[in-house]
């Protein structure tokens, strides 16, 4: 068993329920292993610690326990996904300045970037691929299952997905939204 790390981000704008009665469901539907954040309006953000086999199932295990306390709970996104130069440093535990240096002195084999105005935007599966494959970094598997799981988790909401496999897995849980 591994301990996965995730974010879950869901809108609740239908919900009549009072935040203190949605937070006392998470905890009765198995979210303990959760951090809640209610900062937005209509919106609850929970960080996750899960423990399970693979991050697919630590994920849609969590998704189905807030379904299960907040059926109106609609999911936004599922992060680790898209991230900042930053943001990958700081989940990898080093500076921006690094991140910066290896984009800049491997044009040629840094991964494109999905959105590049001001400040870029990556997959982060493609970021940790690469620096694992081209750069030898010794990458935690559990962040890159999650990376990949919350890829393919916010493309299969958003009606595309490259894993197959992944498309049944969240096609059958997307199903019951």
């Amino acid at each position: 068993m591994n301990v996965y790390e995730f974010t879950l981000r869901f809108s609740v704008q239908g919900c009549k329920r009072q935040v203190d009665d949605i937070v006392e469901s998470l905890g009765g539907a198995g979210c303990t292993d959760a951090l809640i954040g209610l900062g937005h309006p209509g919106r609850i953000a929970m960080m996750f610690a899960r423990e399970s086999d693979q991050a697919v199932s630590a994920i849609c295990s969590a998704i189905n326990d807030v379904k299960n306390a907040v059926p109106e709970a609609v999911l936004i996104e599922a992060s680790p996904d898209l991230v900042g130069l930053t943001d990958t440093a700081e989940l990898l535990g080093f500076s921006r300045q690094n991140m910066r240096k290896l984009m800049t002195t491997n044009p040629d084999t840094f991964p494109i970037p999905v959105y590049d105005g001001k400040r870029g935007l990556w997959h982060l599966e493609s970021l940790l691929a690469w620096l694992e494959q081209q750069k030898q970094y010794d990458i935690d598997h559990s962040l890159f299952e999650v990376a990949k799981a919350n890829r393919n988790l916010n493309q299969a909401t958003a009606g595309y997905c490259s894993d197959p496999e992944q498309v049944a897995t969240f096609s059958a849980l997307l199903a019951n939204y």
